[in-house]
């Protein structure tokens, strides 16, 4: 079968009908629900896997499927031998790198309008790299294996706006705006995944599937539970310690809780006062007769010899 540029896709088709035959077979059998055994399992007649619950702030990449491939071979070899196999899957949605995202496209709304209209040159570097991205599609199969996804979805530093990334994903403005609601995340993105994860081929038992936030209530008690457990064990004690704060959402940000500055930590700087000796500058002057020290901070003390 002839096609753009005189290739033929007729092999890609063929395994595209095999795989699509394969996928309904095991959806007919039930082929990756795990059962409960009449008798206890003995040694190496069960096997469970899990998967680190993927953040659900947009779609799943190559580097999940990448790291995913490892359990799924596992899940099949075990499967194939005639263990009994579970392998559920969950999906993270809770933190704050959602809602920074959400709070984002709502600040971006009172800036700029909505939809927003961005500043010339950002918008103008947003259009050069979709026309790039398209030209690199250009010589790609139909368009239901044509990269939707532009480089302005990856770009971490620069000035890219949250509602570009969002339109890099496909969405209409109308559709945008109801991201400002973290829990449209949600209800949005995880079905997507579970979709893109059947297409892959994962054999879950997705009765075994659930998001990780206060909307899913059985695991909240859960967790609920598993802190309360902790506790009452003294694994789990209330103590101060610096962190990281955010002021908008009055509470500490831990790491992966951040939409940006991943990896920061408190540190520790050494202060070195420097008294102010008179007569004071002219803007100073209402200090004058008072004790007034400058106080620079630095993390390399040792530097600065005459001061410390």
């Amino acid at each position: 079968m002839a096609a753009e540029g005189g290739k033929s896709f007729a092999r890609r088709d063929r395994l595209l009908e095999i795989e699509a035959k394969a996928r309904n077979w095991w959806e007919e059998k039930q082929v990756f629900r795990a059962k409960s055994c009449e008798k206890p399992p003995e040694p190496g007649e069960k096997f469970f896997g899990n998967f680190p619950f993927p953040y659900m702030n947009g779609f799943l990449h190559l580097g999940h499927a990448f790291s995913l491939s490892k359990l799924e071979f596992a899940a099949a070899y075990h499967r194939l031998r005639g263990a009994n196999v579970l392998l559920p899957f969950g999906f993270h949605c809770t933190g704050m790198p959602i809602k920074a995202s959400a709070d984002k496209l709502a600040r971006e709304i009172q800036l700029f309008g909505e939809p927003p209209v961005f500043p010339a040159q950002v918008k103008q570097e947003s259009q050069e790299v979709e026309v790039e991205a398209e030209e690199t599609n250009a010589g790609a199969p139909p368009a239901k294996f044509k990269g939707k996804k532009s480089k302005v979805a990856s770009k971490s530093g620069g000035q890219v706006y949250q509602w570009e990334i969002m339109r890099s994903f496909g969405l209409s403005d109308s559709e945008i705006s109801k991201f400002q609601n973290p829990y449209n995340w949600l209800t949005f993105f995880p079905p997507l995944a579970v979709e893109d994860l059947k297409a892959f081929g994962l054999g879950c038992d997705w009765r075994r599937s659930f998001i990780t936030t206060d909307m899913n209530p059985f695991f909240d008690a859960f967790v609920r539970w598993q802190v309360r457990k902790l506790k009452s064990m003294g694994k789990i004690v209330k103590d101060v310690r610096y962190t990281i704060y955010s002021p908008l959402d009055g509470q500490p940000c831990a790491d992966h809780d951040r939409a940006s500055g991943e990896g920061v930590q408190p540190q520790e700087y050494t202060v070195i006062k420097m008294e102010l000796v008179a007569p004071f500058p002219s803007k100073l002057g209402v200090l004058e007769g008072r004790r007034v020290f400058l106080a620079a901070a630095t993390l390399r003390p040792e530097t600065i010899k005459s001061s410390t």
